[in-house]
C-alpha cells in the first residue's frame, strides 16, 4: 500500500507541471498571435505606403495628359461665363476666386474624373478626363483607413502588452495551483495531525482517547493501528489496576486468613473436647447443642478462611495449546446433571478456534461464570454458550435469562468480598477474573441476548 507515497507525487507533479503547461500554451498562442499582429501591421504599413506612390504616380501622368490634350486641344472645354457665375460649381468658383492660373481637381462618383480649370479673362474653362475606373476618392479614404491602421498599431506597444498579459495571466495560474496545492497538503496533513494530538492525549494520560478512522491509506491504517494501540494500553491498564488491587487484598487476605486460622483450631479443638466429655459423662444436652453449634461454625468460618486462602494464593500457570469450543462442551456438560431444569445452548465459531493458556485456570473461569449463570437462570431458564475468533483473540461469551445485573451492582461487581446473592461470599467473579488475568486475558460485562447478564471471556488466540 503506497497510496499516500503515490499521491504526494501526484499532487507534485500536477502543482508543478500543470502551471507550467499552460504557461507554455499561453506563451505559444500568445507569441503566435502577437507576431501575426505585428507581421500584419508592418505589411500593411508597406502597403499603404506602395499604394501612397502608385496613387501619385497615377494622378501626377493623369494631370501632365489632361494638360496636354488640354494644350493640343484634343479635349473640348466646359466654358463657364461670366454671367452664370452664380451657378458655377463650388470648385471653380474657389478656383476663380483663388487667382491661379489653373488647378487639377478630381470628382464624380468616388473621384473617378479628374477636372483641369484654366482661367481665361473673367471665364473659366474646365478640362474633363475619365479615370478609367479608378476612384481617388475612393483611394484616398482607403489609403487614410490604412494609415490610421498603422498609426494605432504603432502607437499600441505590442509587446510589452503581451508581456504584462503573459505575466497576470502565469501569476493568475500560479495562485490556483499554489490554493490547490495548500487544499490538498491540509487533507493529507490533517489526520496526521490529529494523529499526532492522538498520541499526544494518549501521553498525558487519557487512554480512551481515539482519533476518527475516515480514510483507508497508510494514515488511516496507522489511526486504526494507533486506536487498536490505545485499547490495549487501556485494557493493560485496567488489569494492571485490577492486578494491583488483586495483590492488596490478597496481602489482607493472607494475613486475615492466618490470624483467624490460629484462632479457630484451638476454638474448635476445645469445643469438641467440651462436647465429647460431656457426652461421656451423660452430661446435659444443652452443652452438646451448644458445643456442636460453636463447631459447625468454625467449620464454616474455616472454609470462608480457605476460600480466602485460595484467592490469595496464585498457583504456577502452564499454559498451553486449548481447543476452546472442545472446552466449553465439556464444561456445559460437566455442569448439566447439577442443573437438569436448565436449558444449555451453543454457538461455536468456526474452525475450532486455539486459544494458548492455562487449561486449570480455563476451566474454574468456565466452571464459575457457567454456575453463576445457571443460578440466576432459575428452573426453566436457558444459558447460552458462545465463542467468537476475532483480532489475535479468542472471546467465549456466557449468557443467561435471569434478572440481569442491577446498575448498582456494576460497579463492584468484580470486587471480592462484594456478594449480590443470598450465601454467597463475593469471592466468585473476582477470583474467575484473576485467573483470566492469569491466562492473558480478562472478563467483561457485556449486553446479555438472552435479557439477562452476560460475561465476555477475552483469550490469547494460540
Amino acid at each position: 500500500m503506497n497510496r499516500l507515497r503515490n499521491r504526494l507525487i501526484l499532487v507534485f507533479a500536477l502543482a508543478t507541471l500543470a502551471p507550467l503547461a499552460v504557461t507554455a500554451w499561453i506563451f505559444v498562442v500568445g507569441a503566435s498571435n502577437a507576431v501575426t499582429r505585428w507581421t500584419s501591421v508592418g505589411e500593411l504599413d508597406q502597403l499603404s505606403k506602395s499604394l501612397e506612390k502608385t496613387g501619385l504616380e497615377l494622378y501626377r501622368r493623369a494631370c501632365a495628359s489632361l494638360k496636354e490634350d488640354a494644350a493640343l486641344g484634343r479635349v473640348s472645354p466646359q466654358r463657364l461665363a461670366p454671367a452664370s457665375r452664380e451657378q458655377w460649381p463650388m470648385v471653380a468658383r474657389e478656383f476663380f476666386a483663388s487667382g491661379e492660373p489653373d488647378r487639377f481637381e478630381y470628382g464624380g462618383q468616388g473621384g473617378d474624373r479628374l477636372d483641369y480649370l484654366v482661367r481665361h479673362g473673367d471665364e473659366v474653362w474646365v478640362y474633363s478626363t475619365s479615370m478609367h475606373g479608378v476612384g481617388m476618392e475612393d483611394l484616398k479614404q482607403q489609403y487614410a483607413h490604412a494609415r490610421a491602421l498603422v498609426a494605432d498599431g504603432s502607437a499600441r506597444d505590442l509587446r510589452r502588452g503581451f508581456t504584462y498579459a503573459f505575466l497576470v495571466l502565469t501569476t493568475a495560474i500560479w495562485l490556483v495551483a499554489f490554493v490547490a496545492l495548500i487544499y490538498f497538503a491540509h487533507r493529507i496533513s490533517r489526520p496526521i495531525h490529529q494523529l499526532t494530538a492522538g498520541l499526544a492525549e494518549v501521553a498525558s494520560g487519557r487512554l480512551d482517547y481515539r482519533v476518527p478512522a475516515e480514510r483507508d491509506d497508510e494514515v488511516g491504517a496507522a489511526i486504526q493501528t494507533f486506536n487498536n494501540m490505545a485499547d490495549q494500553l487501556q485494557q493493560s491498564r485496567d488489569r494492571l489496576v485490577y492486578v494491583t488491587r488483586l495483590e492488596s487484598w490478597q496481602a489482607l487476605a493472607r494475613k486475615m486468613t492466618h490470624e483467624v486460622k490460629n484462632s479457630l483450631t484451638p476454638i474448635r479443638l476445645t469445643m469438641e473436647e467440651i462436647a465429647s466429655r460431656e457426652s461421656e459423662n451423660g452430661g446435659d444436652n444443652f452443652y452438646q447443642q451448644a458445643a456442636q453449634i460453636v463447631v459447625d461454625e468454625v467449620v464454616s468460618l474455616e472454609r470462608r478462611v480457605r476460600a480466602f486462602s485460595e484467592f490469595s494464593s496464585e498457583p504456577p500457570a502452564s499454559p498451553k495449546s486449548l481447543d476452546i469450543n472442545s472446552l466449553l462442551e465439556e464444561r456445559i456438560a460437566f455442569l448439566k446433571s447439577a442443573h437438569p431444569e436448565v436449558v444449555y445452548s451453543t454457538r461455536l465459531a468456526a474452525g475450532r478456534p486455539q486459544v494458548y493458556a492455562d487449561e486449570d485456570l480455563v476451566k474454574g473461569v468456565l466452571t464459575n461464570l457457567l454456575e453463576n449463570a445457571a443460578q440466576a437462570a432459575k428452573p426453566g431458564g436457558v444459558v447460552l454458550g458462545v465463542t467468537v475468533a476475532d483480532s489475535g483473540k479468542v472471546a467465549i461469551e456466557v449468557h443467561d435469562s435471569g434478572p440481569g445485573v442491577s446498575s448498582q451492582a456494576r460497579g463492584a461487581l468484580f470486587e471480592p468480598t462484594i456478594s449480590f446473592k443470598r450465601g454467597g461470599m463475593g469471592l466468585g467473579l473476582s477470583i474467575a477474573r484473576k485467573s483470566a488475568v492469569l491466562a492473558g486475558g480478562d472478563i467483561q460485562l457485556v449486553p446479555g441476548e438472552l435479557g439477562g447478564a452476560a460475561f465476555r471471556v477475552l483469550l490469547p488466540a494460540a
